[in-house]
Protein backbone atom coordinates (compact mmCIF):
# COMPACT_ATOMS: atom_id res chain seq x y z
CA UNK A 1 0.00 0.00 0.00
CA UNK A 2 2.87 2.38 0.80
CA UNK A 3 4.04 2.19 -2.84
CA UNK A 4 0.75 3.49 -4.23
CA UNK A 5 0.57 6.21 -1.58
CA UNK A 6 4.14 7.29 -2.37
CA UNK A 7 3.36 7.23 -6.10
CA UNK A 8 0.26 9.35 -5.45
CA UNK A 9 2.32 11.87 -3.47
CA UNK A 10 4.96 11.98 -6.21
CA UNK A 11 2.40 12.56 -8.98
CA UNK A 12 0.38 15.06 -6.93
CA UNK A 13 3.34 17.20 -5.93
CA UNK A 14 4.78 17.19 -9.44
CA UNK A 15 1.29 18.06 -10.70
CA UNK A 16 1.17 20.89 -8.17
CA UNK A 17 4.47 22.18 -9.55
CA UNK A 18 3.09 22.12 -13.09
CA UNK A 19 -0.24 23.84 -12.41
CA UNK A 20 1.32 26.34 -10.01
CA UNK A 21 3.74 27.27 -12.78
CA UNK A 22 0.90 27.67 -15.27
CA UNK A 23 -1.01 29.81 -12.78
CA UNK A 24 1.92 32.06 -11.83
CA UNK A 25 3.84 32.45 -15.09
CA UNK A 26 2.09 35.56 -16.47
CA UNK A 27 4.47 38.52 -15.87
CA UNK A 28 1.53 40.94 -16.19
CA UNK A 29 -0.22 39.44 -13.17
CA UNK A 30 1.65 41.08 -10.30
CA UNK A 31 -0.53 39.34 -7.72
CA UNK A 32 -0.28 35.79 -9.07
CA UNK A 33 1.71 34.56 -6.04
CA UNK A 34 -0.85 36.05 -3.66
CA UNK A 35 -3.69 34.42 -5.60
CA UNK A 36 -1.85 31.10 -5.44
CA UNK A 37 -1.65 31.42 -1.65
CA UNK A 38 -5.39 32.18 -1.63
CA UNK A 39 -6.18 29.00 -3.57
CA UNK A 40 -3.89 26.78 -1.47
CA UNK A 41 -5.23 28.29 1.76
CA UNK A 42 -8.81 27.73 0.63
CA UNK A 43 -8.25 24.05 -0.19
CA UNK A 44 -6.20 23.43 2.95
CA UNK A 45 -8.86 25.14 5.06
CA UNK A 46 -11.50 22.83 3.63
CA UNK A 47 -9.30 19.81 4.32
CA UNK A 48 -8.67 20.99 7.90
CA UNK A 49 -12.42 21.32 8.44
CA UNK A 50 -12.87 17.74 7.18
CA UNK A 51 -10.14 16.47 9.51
CA UNK A 52 -11.70 18.20 12.53
CA UNK A 53 -15.42 17.58 11.95
CA UNK A 54 -15.25 14.20 10.17
CA UNK A 55 -11.85 12.74 10.99
CA UNK A 56 -12.09 13.63 14.67
CA UNK A 57 -8.71 15.41 14.89
CA UNK A 58 -8.65 17.70 17.92
CA UNK A 59 -8.25 21.43 17.23
CA UNK A 60 -6.20 23.35 19.77
CA UNK A 61 -5.30 27.05 19.83
CA UNK A 62 -2.29 26.12 21.96
CA UNK A 63 -1.01 23.75 19.25
CA UNK A 64 -1.73 26.34 16.56
CA UNK A 65 0.28 28.95 18.49
CA UNK A 66 3.11 26.52 19.28
CA UNK A 67 3.35 25.42 15.64
CA UNK A 68 2.99 28.99 14.27
CA UNK A 69 6.74 29.64 13.65
CA UNK A 70 6.97 26.42 11.63
CA UNK A 71 3.80 27.25 9.69
CA UNK A 72 5.07 30.74 8.86
CA UNK A 73 8.38 29.36 7.57
CA UNK A 74 6.60 26.86 5.33
CA UNK A 75 4.01 29.35 4.08
CA UNK A 76 6.63 32.04 3.50
CA UNK A 77 8.79 29.64 1.51
CA UNK A 78 5.85 28.59 -0.66
CA UNK A 79 4.83 32.21 -1.33
CA UNK A 80 8.39 33.00 -2.45
CA UNK A 81 8.41 29.85 -4.58
CA UNK A 82 5.21 30.93 -6.33
CA UNK A 83 6.68 34.38 -6.95
CA UNK A 84 9.84 32.83 -8.36
CA UNK A 85 7.91 30.81 -10.95
CA UNK A 86 7.37 34.09 -12.82
CA UNK A 87 11.09 34.51 -13.52
CA UNK A 88 12.58 31.08 -14.24
CA UNK A 89 11.86 27.71 -15.84
CA UNK A 90 10.15 25.12 -13.65
CA UNK A 91 12.86 22.68 -14.79
CA UNK A 92 15.43 24.78 -12.90
CA UNK A 93 13.29 26.06 -10.02
CA UNK A 94 11.94 22.69 -8.82
CA UNK A 95 15.30 20.92 -8.23
CA UNK A 96 16.67 23.97 -6.39
CA UNK A 97 13.59 24.24 -4.17
CA UNK A 98 13.56 20.51 -3.48
CA UNK A 99 17.17 20.66 -2.26
CA UNK A 100 15.91 22.03 1.06
CA UNK A 101 16.12 18.54 2.57
CA UNK A 102 19.89 18.55 2.16
CA UNK A 103 20.13 21.97 3.82
CA UNK A 104 17.91 20.79 6.68
CA UNK A 105 20.21 17.78 7.13
CA UNK A 106 23.16 20.18 7.45
CA UNK A 107 21.31 22.04 10.22
CA UNK A 108 20.83 18.76 12.08
CA UNK A 109 24.54 18.00 11.68
CA UNK A 110 25.38 21.40 13.23
CA UNK A 111 23.43 20.48 16.39
CA UNK A 112 25.29 17.19 16.73
CA UNK A 113 23.08 14.65 14.94
CA UNK A 114 24.95 11.87 13.16
CA UNK A 115 24.01 10.71 9.66
CA UNK A 116 24.84 7.50 7.83
CA UNK A 117 27.75 7.84 5.35
CA UNK A 118 25.55 7.73 2.25
CA UNK A 119 23.55 10.70 3.54
CA UNK A 120 26.73 12.78 3.53
CA UNK A 121 27.25 11.64 -0.07
CA UNK A 122 23.70 12.74 -0.87
CA UNK A 123 24.27 16.18 0.68
CA UNK A 124 27.45 16.59 -1.35
CA UNK A 125 25.73 15.62 -4.59
CA UNK A 126 22.88 18.05 -3.94
CA UNK A 127 25.35 20.86 -3.21
CA UNK A 128 27.36 20.16 -6.37
CA UNK A 129 24.21 19.89 -8.49
CA UNK A 130 22.57 23.09 -7.22
CA UNK A 131 25.75 25.18 -7.37
CA UNK A 132 26.47 23.87 -10.87
CA UNK A 133 22.90 24.60 -11.95
CA UNK A 134 23.13 28.17 -10.65
CA UNK A 135 26.51 28.66 -12.34
CA UNK A 136 25.30 27.33 -15.70
CA UNK A 137 22.13 29.43 -15.53
CA UNK A 138 23.93 32.67 -14.63
CA UNK A 139 26.75 32.25 -17.16
CA UNK A 140 24.77 31.01 -20.15
CA UNK A 141 25.34 32.86 -23.40
CA UNK A 142 22.33 35.01 -24.34
CA UNK A 143 22.23 33.76 -27.93
CA UNK A 144 22.27 30.13 -26.80
CA UNK A 145 19.53 30.94 -24.28
CA UNK A 146 17.39 32.49 -27.01
CA UNK A 147 17.94 29.49 -29.29
CA UNK A 148 16.91 26.88 -26.72
CA UNK A 149 13.88 28.95 -25.65
CA UNK A 150 12.68 29.48 -29.23
CA UNK A 151 10.01 26.76 -29.02
CA UNK A 152 9.20 27.23 -25.33
CA UNK A 153 5.83 28.59 -24.23
CA UNK A 154 7.60 31.38 -22.34
CA UNK A 155 10.87 33.29 -22.59
CA UNK A 156 13.07 34.12 -19.61
CA UNK A 157 15.95 36.56 -19.25
CA UNK A 158 18.78 36.47 -16.74
CA UNK A 159 17.87 38.19 -13.48
CA UNK A 160 18.90 38.22 -9.85
CA UNK A 161 15.45 37.15 -8.66
CA UNK A 162 15.31 34.17 -11.04
CA UNK A 163 17.81 32.29 -8.87
CA UNK A 164 17.42 34.21 -5.61
CA UNK A 165 13.75 33.31 -5.04
CA UNK A 166 14.16 29.50 -5.40
CA UNK A 167 17.22 29.69 -3.15
CA UNK A 168 15.26 31.69 -0.56
CA UNK A 169 12.51 29.05 -0.77
CA UNK A 170 15.13 26.38 -0.13
CA UNK A 171 16.50 28.21 2.92
CA UNK A 172 13.10 28.93 4.51
CA UNK A 173 11.78 25.42 3.82
CA UNK A 174 14.92 23.89 5.32
CA UNK A 175 14.52 26.09 8.40
CA UNK A 176 10.88 24.99 8.58
CA UNK A 177 11.84 21.32 8.35
CA UNK A 178 14.45 21.73 11.08
CA UNK A 179 12.07 23.64 13.36
CA UNK A 180 9.31 21.14 12.58
CA UNK A 181 11.31 18.30 14.10
CA UNK A 182 12.08 20.28 17.26
CA UNK A 183 8.51 21.51 17.78
CA UNK A 184 6.93 18.12 17.05
CA UNK A 185 9.21 16.40 19.57
CA UNK A 186 8.33 19.01 22.20
CA UNK A 187 4.60 18.67 21.55
CA UNK A 188 4.71 14.87 21.71
CA UNK A 189 6.68 14.96 24.98
CA UNK A 190 4.22 17.40 26.58
CA UNK A 191 1.27 15.21 25.54
CA UNK A 192 2.97 12.04 26.83
CA UNK A 193 3.77 13.59 30.20
CA UNK A 194 0.21 14.88 30.49
CA UNK A 195 -1.16 11.41 29.66
CA UNK A 196 0.94 9.18 31.97
CA UNK A 197 2.83 11.59 34.23
CA UNK A 198 6.48 12.60 34.35
CA UNK A 199 7.40 9.68 36.63
CA UNK A 200 5.97 6.90 34.44
CA UNK A 201 8.02 3.77 33.74
CA UNK A 202 10.43 4.23 30.78
CA UNK A 203 8.75 1.50 28.71
CA UNK A 204 5.31 3.04 29.23
CA UNK A 205 6.63 6.53 28.49
CA UNK A 206 8.25 5.33 25.25
CA UNK A 207 5.06 3.60 24.12
CA UNK A 208 2.96 6.66 24.99
CA UNK A 209 5.43 8.99 23.29
CA UNK A 210 5.15 6.99 20.05
CA UNK A 211 1.35 7.18 20.14
CA UNK A 212 1.39 10.89 20.98
CA UNK A 213 3.78 11.57 18.09
CA UNK A 214 1.06 10.50 15.65
CA UNK A 215 -1.55 12.58 17.48
CA UNK A 216 0.76 15.59 17.52
CA UNK A 217 1.44 15.21 13.80
CA UNK A 218 -2.29 15.23 12.99
CA UNK A 219 -2.96 18.24 15.22
CA UNK A 220 0.04 20.12 13.82
CA UNK A 221 -1.08 19.45 10.25
CA UNK A 222 -4.53 20.89 11.02
CA UNK A 223 -2.88 23.90 12.69
CA UNK A 224 -0.68 24.42 9.61
CA UNK A 225 -3.64 24.21 7.24
CA UNK A 226 -5.70 26.66 9.29
CA UNK A 227 -2.75 29.06 9.45
CA UNK A 228 -2.51 28.79 5.66
CA UNK A 229 -6.21 29.67 5.52
CA UNK A 230 -5.53 32.81 7.57
CA UNK A 231 -2.67 33.67 5.20
CA UNK A 232 -5.11 33.24 2.31
CA UNK A 233 -7.51 35.72 3.92
CA UNK A 234 -4.69 38.26 4.33
CA UNK A 235 -3.62 37.77 0.69
CA UNK A 236 -7.24 38.17 -0.43
CA UNK A 237 -7.48 41.50 1.41
CA UNK A 238 -4.23 42.70 -0.19
CA UNK A 239 -4.85 41.48 -3.75
CA UNK A 240 -8.62 41.90 -4.15
CA UNK A 241 -9.76 44.55 -1.67
CA UNK A 242 -6.73 46.87 -1.50
CA UNK A 243 -5.21 46.39 -4.98
CA UNK A 244 -8.63 45.94 -6.65
CA UNK A 245 -7.52 42.85 -8.59
CA UNK A 246 -10.11 40.35 -9.80
CA UNK A 247 -10.32 36.60 -9.43
CA UNK A 248 -11.56 34.84 -12.58
CA UNK A 249 -12.24 31.17 -13.20
CA UNK A 250 -10.04 31.11 -16.31
CA UNK A 251 -7.03 32.70 -14.62
CA UNK A 252 -7.34 31.05 -11.21
CA UNK A 253 -8.40 27.60 -12.43
CA UNK A 254 -4.81 26.27 -12.76
CA UNK A 255 -3.98 27.71 -9.33
CA UNK A 256 -6.95 25.90 -7.75
CA UNK A 257 -5.97 22.62 -9.44
CA UNK A 258 -2.40 23.11 -8.22
CA UNK A 259 -3.71 23.73 -4.71
CA UNK A 260 -5.76 20.51 -4.81
CA UNK A 261 -2.70 18.55 -5.94
CA UNK A 262 -0.59 20.15 -3.19
CA UNK A 263 -3.06 19.20 -0.44
CA UNK A 264 -3.66 15.69 -1.82
CA UNK A 265 0.09 15.13 -2.05
CA UNK A 266 0.53 16.16 1.58
CA UNK A 267 -2.22 13.74 2.64
CA UNK A 268 -0.67 10.82 0.70
CA UNK A 269 2.82 11.71 1.95
CA UNK A 270 1.84 11.46 5.63
CA UNK A 271 0.43 7.95 5.27
CA UNK A 272 3.18 6.71 2.92
CA UNK A 273 5.91 7.78 5.35
CA UNK A 274 4.00 6.23 8.26
CA UNK A 275 3.69 2.92 6.39
CA UNK A 276 7.29 2.52 5.16
CA UNK A 277 9.51 5.57 5.78
CA UNK A 278 12.79 4.93 3.93
CA UNK A 279 11.63 3.70 0.50
CA UNK A 280 8.63 6.05 0.50
CA UNK A 281 10.85 9.07 1.26
CA UNK A 282 13.27 8.10 -1.50
CA UNK A 283 10.49 7.65 -4.03
CA UNK A 284 8.65 10.85 -3.15
CA UNK A 285 11.84 12.92 -3.10
CA UNK A 286 12.20 12.26 -6.82
CA UNK A 287 9.04 14.25 -7.63
CA UNK A 288 11.11 17.17 -8.94
CA UNK A 289 12.41 14.83 -11.67
CA UNK A 290 8.81 14.28 -12.77
CA UNK A 291 8.27 18.05 -12.60
CA UNK A 292 11.16 18.45 -15.05
CA UNK A 293 9.49 15.88 -17.32
CA UNK A 294 6.11 17.65 -17.16
CA UNK A 295 7.74 21.00 -17.93
CA UNK A 296 9.42 19.51 -21.00
CA UNK A 297 6.18 17.93 -22.26
CA UNK A 298 3.53 20.53 -21.39
CA UNK A 299 5.50 23.79 -21.07
CA UNK A 300 8.00 22.95 -23.82
CA UNK A 301 10.91 24.01 -21.65
CA UNK A 302 14.22 22.99 -23.17
CA UNK A 303 17.48 23.30 -21.26
CA UNK A 304 21.09 22.79 -22.30
CA UNK A 305 22.88 19.51 -21.63
CA UNK A 306 24.81 21.30 -18.86
CA UNK A 307 21.53 22.21 -17.13
CA UNK A 308 20.27 18.63 -17.34
CA UNK A 309 23.56 17.19 -16.07
CA UNK A 310 23.46 19.46 -13.00
CA UNK A 311 19.78 18.57 -12.43
CA UNK A 312 20.50 14.82 -12.62
CA UNK A 313 23.32 15.19 -10.04
CA UNK A 314 21.05 17.17 -7.68
CA UNK A 315 18.12 14.76 -8.04
CA UNK A 316 20.38 11.75 -7.48
CA UNK A 317 21.60 13.39 -4.28
CA UNK A 318 18.03 14.12 -3.14
CA UNK A 319 16.97 10.52 -3.75
CA UNK A 320 20.08 9.25 -1.94
CA UNK A 321 19.17 11.35 1.11
CA UNK A 322 15.64 9.97 1.03
CA UNK A 323 16.72 6.36 0.52
CA UNK A 324 18.97 6.39 3.59
CA UNK A 325 16.68 8.42 5.82
CA UNK A 326 16.28 6.45 9.01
Amino acid sequence: MWFWLALAALLCWSGSDLFSKIGCVDPKDKNSHLKMVIMVGLVMGLHAAYEVFVGGVEFSLHVMWTYLPVSLLYIGSMALGYLGLRYIELSISSPICNSSGALAALLYILVGERLVPMQYVGIGLVAVGVVSLAFVESHEDEELRAMRQAKSNHKYAKSFWALALPVLYCILDAAGTFADGLVMNKMAEEMAVKAVGANAAPALMEQTLEAMSETAASMANVAYELTFLLAAVICFVIAVIIRKDKLTVKAEGPKFIGACFETAGQFAYIFAIAANPAPAAAMISAYCAVSVLWSRIFLREKLSWKHYLAIVVAIFGIVTLGAFDA
